[in-house]
């Protein structure tokens, strides 16, 4: 599932395209992935201008030209594709949902195998009265390792679980909730409350640069994921934990272990996150 150095990653790719942008008119070609209507989320993006591309946890967020803004969760398997001209042939993206035909000739797509993404296009005070609900950016200024230490200890939820939360903290899941454990040393089924400052500390600047790196390396493509441009993400080869089940861990050499919490797999080291 696409998080937020995949999210970001697409947001930079799309600045370069489809910024400044008019929308034609939009073809809902798969209503399912619509929040709403379909007669109504074509009238709200049908000539309107993109005039801002940002990210919002594991969100793409467009800002169009009368203040409302374009909404797409990528959920499993959900891409975005821009093209300067109408894709022909082998170029058409295989399973398009969503097509926005662009004033300068392009379109934009947005593809989803599964379909557990969603679009849409909402007012701009509903827009931020959602954002508001999200957690804290983990690459912000404003979060810092004392705010995610005093945040923790207000919960018994396992520390995975907690980090996977979107109202505590926004767009880490599974794969970098795994990869930050491990380089901090914690155990993903310690209670979050049970995080010491120092070990609050070490997760914080964990999560910082495990996403910072998976950024620069485009993000993580185990299948489906693709960037603005269709090429797959390079931070795969660097997963410390994720998926690796009984491989060697890097570090100790120790079979690497998959534990389930609250029905969703979790990957360690035994030796490198001792039980605390």
């Amino acid at each position: 599932m696409p998080e937020l150095p995949e999210a970001e990653t697409i947001v930079r790719g799309l600045r370069s395209t489809v910024l400044g942008e008019t929308v034609l008119r939009a073809m809902v070609l798969r209503p399912d992935v619509l929040r709403q209507p379909g007669p109504e989320f074509r009238a709200r993006v049908r000539g309107r201008r993109m005039e801002s591309v940002r990210r919002r946890g594991k969100n793409i967020v467009v800002g169009l030209d009368d203040g409302r803004a374009l909404v797409v969760n990528l959920g499993m398997t959900g891409r975005l594709l821009p093209f300067r001209r109408p894709p022909r042939g082998r170029a058409r993206p295989g399973h398009p949902a969503v097509r926005f035909a662009l004033g300068g000739g392009g379109a934009l797509f947005y593809d989803d195998v599964r379909r557990f993404g969603t679009v849409e296009a909402l007012d701009g005070d509903v827009w931020e009265a959602r954002s508001r609900a999200m957690g804290p950016e983990p690459l912000s200024d404003s979060f810092g390792a004392r705010q995610l230490h005093e945040a923790c200890l207000r919960s018994r939820a396992p520390i995975r679980s907690w980090l996977l939360d979107q109202k505590r903290i926004a767009g880490i899941g599974n794969i970098y909730a795994n990869e930050a454990l491990f380089l901090a040393g914690v155990r993903p089924t310690r209670a979050a409350l049970s995080l010491s400052a120092d070990e609050a500390a070490a997760l914080h600047r964990s999560l910082k640069l495990v996403l910072e790196r998976a950024i620069e390396a485009g993000g993580t493509t185990l299948r489906d994921y693709r960037d603005a441009t269709g090429a797959e993400g390079g931070f795969g080869r660097n997963l410390s934990v994720y998926g690796r089940v009984k491989k060697p861990c890097r570090v100790c050499g120790s079979a690497i272990e998959r534990t389930v919490i609250s029905r969703r797999s979790a990957f360690l080291c035994p030796q490198c996150q001792p039980d605390g």
